[in-house]
């Protein structure tokens, strides 16, 4: 009787603080899992300001004696190679959650290509060109990124200023001709961002200046006859390469990626 009571008690027992324990389980708040770790996703939206420094060639010079001034039909010289530098103006826009960006950029800075060549039949006469001082483009842009790694291309239209002229050193004879020139460049290149807001880039443009400058003038001289002669200079393209650093306002205000 005494071992009955005494299991029964001790089962009792048992229940009881299993209840309890139940109880107690149910009562304790539950866990949160922990928060999924948040990381800023760079983005090359915004204006930028920016300079370069680099260097341009350019594509050989002909130029063609249209009335016969020296009996030779045309020839052909080369220019020296310049030093450019100037500054960019433009903005991107990268669409949330795209890796393509789009952009439009304007470009200012200074170049000065000049060469020189005789009359292979009359030495005494000299052909020469000049483009410069300055030169402008204003070009769109499109890109693909891989975070802060641009990879573009851009195309529009530049703007020189183009100079030719003829001299005669046996006669004196001599004229030149100067234009401004709008024509098309393309060319791409790269841009790695350093800092939210800072970036840097290595670019190549080529400035397609096929163009025609006639320089004429009235000759009153005895030998050739007198009138008036005309010489058509046909400038070849432009290259150019470039390192630059760029600024872009509002660097860092970029949309946000979760990451777990």
């Amino acid at each position: 009787m005494t071992k009955t009571v005494l299991l029964a008690t001790v089962a009792a027992l048992g229940m009881i603080g299993a209840a309890s324990a139940a109880d107690l389980s149910a009562r304790m708040p539950v866990k949160a899992p922990p928060a999924p770790m948040v990381v800023p996703a760079f983005s090359w939206t915004g204006c930028y300001i920016g300079g370069f420094v680099g260097g341009a060639w350019s594509d050989d010079y002909s130029v063609y004696d249209r009335n016969g001034f020296a009996g030779v039909g045309s020839w052909g010289y080369s220019s020296d190679s310049s030093v450019i530098g100037g500054g960019t103006l433009g903005c991107n826009w990268q669409p949330v959650g795209s890796q393509f960006v789009l952009g439009l950029e304007g470009e200012l800075g200074y170049i000065s290509l000049e060469g020189s060549g005789a009359d292979p039949l009359d030495p005494t006469i000299v052909a020469a060109s000049k483009i410069g001082d300055w030169y402008g483009m204003i070009t769109g842009r499109l890109g693909f990124a891989w975070d802060r790694a641009l990879l573009y291309v851009k195309g529009g239209a530049a703007f020189l200023n183009v100079e030719s002229s003829i001299y005669d050193s046996l006669t004196g004879f001599g004229m030149s001709t100067s234009d401004t020139v709008t024509t098309w460049t393309v060319g791409g290149g790269i841009e790695y961002a350093l800092a939210p807001s800072w970036s840097i880039k290595a670019e190549y443009m080529y400035i397609g200046l096929n163009d025609t400058l006639a320089t004429c003038g009235v000759y009153g001289g005895t030998a050739p006859a007198p009138g008036t002669y005309c010489w058509d200079h046909d400038n070849g393209g432009i290259h150019t390469a470039k390192v630059g650093l760029n600024y872009r306002f509002g660097g860092g205000a970029a949309p946000v990626m979760a990451r777990y």
